[in-house]
């Protein structure tokens, strides 16, 4: 099976019946949406899936169930949003799956519209995170690039201090405050403070 390009987002439908799968595949498609069908939670798995997309699993399966299924997935670090089909008795499951991640949970039968629903919320909620995701490795990316001198500046800029402040602190002159403060906002390509903030923000904790 080829891989799709990571900018492609895929709906893995994974359902060990084949007229569920057959009939989901055709729904979502139906409404513009990519699809592709997996008999089980390991041949999902198996195919190491990119990240952009969502997970629409059925939760009784044979081998691993649609919350086995959301732990393996988050145990490999694979962020795809996962939306468990479940029948009314295994819905104390399903709640079980959310607080482990999973984003949704639908009660069979399935109403299409209520599906297609969740299928774009669980889309776009898979677009944000991918969107952080990569605004945090650029911000690491360049603060990386600044002298262990220019991020103790930068960290004390962030935490709110003025140059007189920075310098005390440093015990460095405000001149040299000043320099290392353009080098900072020239490597992190910042042209403000507040500019410098959010960049800090989006990098997170070291």
């Amino acid at each position: 099976m080829d891989q799709p390009p990571e900018t492609e987002e895929i709906v893995h439908v994974v359902d060990d019946d084949d007229g569920v799968r057959d009939s989901m595949c055709f729904l979502l498609e139906s409404e513009g949406l990519s699809a592709r069908a997996y008999p089980s939670a390991q041949a999902l798995l198996d195919t190491d899936p990119p990240p952009a997309g969502c997970v629409l699993t059925d939760f009784r399966m044979p081998g691993l169930d649609g919350l086995q299924l959301q732990a393996h997935l988050t145990a490999r670090g694979i962020g795809l949003p996962v939306i468990v089909m479940t029948a009314f008795a295994e819905v104390p499951a399903a709640v079980r799956a959310m607080k482990a991640g999973a984003m949704d949970f639908l009660e069979k039968p399935c109403d299409p519209a209520v599906v297609v629903e969740a299928v774009r919320r669980s889309l776009a909620h898979n677009r944000r995170c991918r969107a952080a995701s990569a605004a945090a490795a650029d911000a690491a990316r360049r603060i990386a690039g600044l002298t262990p001198r220019e991020r103790e500046v930068m960290d004390l800029l962030a935490a709110g201090h003025s140059t007189k402040e920075i310098a005390r602190n440093l015990g460095a002159s405000p001149r040299t405050i000043d320099v290392h403060r353009a080098r900072v906002f020239h490597k992190l390509e910042v042209d403000s403070l507040p500019d410098l903030v959010h960049l800090a923000l989006a990098a997170g904790p070291e």
